[in-house]
């Protein structure tokens, strides 16, 4: 994702680095790929930047945002990773007004229509424009510092949340046999669900070991509002028992069923 929104910006004329050192060899090609400029080190970065914008594991945003704010920097920071609204408001009291929330809803920005920025705080607008002319549909919210990662966690709790909740069925129907039943009564009741949880496995194996932060993220947020975020706890853990896809072809329901089952050879 951090490479695409980098190659839009690019194609509007912005100048766009990015930190080398110590990332994979896949890395360093999307960013060569997106024609991003790379610095050999943070210090380097921050002090030709005018802002920074942070994609990372969601795990990682306010160590990084702490990081940043602790090397002097007191320029635009905007965080569009997946947190919840509390994660969001302790990362923009380290950077007050020059701070702004971000959500990404949709795949890479690489086609038009598909992937939206969700942007709070007081200088949103500021940052929407910088995607005019781009594939990234930059979309202002409002003045709150968490508003565009509140939206993040209730679109996310349903995406991501329904298709933990998928495989996991999947998986408890095989382990007490009845998957055949389940399918039947699913052709009468709900039809098209069978495709739906088949088509869940390829689509989320490979990346899956991604979603782990970003589900426990989603639970802090239910919690903060005083609901149960105990479902999307169990998601992080479906998501965790993926990580043996990680980087591998796209696995087959089955497959998953195993790694879910633990009956993985």
């Amino acid at each position: 994702m951090g490479s695409s929104i980098a190659a839009n910006l690019k194609s509007s004329n912005h100048t766009v680095y990015w930190v080398s050192r110590g990332r994979s060899l896949d890395t360093q090609k999307r960013a060569q790929d997106a024609g991003i400029a790379a610095v050999a080190d943070l210090n380097e970065g921050l002090a030709v930047a005018d802002m920074v914008f942070s994609i990372c594991p969601p795990e990682a945003a306010l160590e990084l945002a702490t990081d940043v704010r602790g090397r002097g920097f007191e320029n635009l920071y905007m965080d569009a990773n997946a947190t919840s609204p509390d994660t969001a408001l302790q990362i923009s009291d380290l950077f007050g007004q020059n701070y702004v929330d971000g959500g990404i809803i949709g795949p890479p920005a690489t086609r038009p229509r598909t992937t939206r920025l969700y942007l709070s705080g007081m200088r949103r607008v500021e940052v929407a424009e910088l995607f005019q002319g781009t594939l990234v549909g930059a979309v202002p919210l409002d003045e709150q510092n968490s508003s565009a990662s509140a939206l993040k966690m209730c679109y996310a709790s349903y995406t991501k949340g329904t298709s933990a909740l998928l495989l996991a069925l999947r998986a408890l129907a095989e382990y007490h046999g009845i998957t055949e039943a389940l399918l039947s009564e699913w052709s009468i009741s709900q039809p098209g669900l069978e495709q739906r949880s088949s088509n869940t496995a390829p689509g989320t194996s490979r990346k899956g070991w991604r979603f782990t932060g970003e589900m426990l993220e989603i639970s802090k947020t239910y919690s903060e509002a005083g609901l149960p975020g105990d479902f999307h706890q169990a998601a992080a853990e479906i998501y965790r028992r993926m990580t043996p896809f990680k980087d591998q072809e796209p696995a087959q329901l089955e497959q998953v069923i195993e790694v879910l089952l633990d009956r993985k050879k």
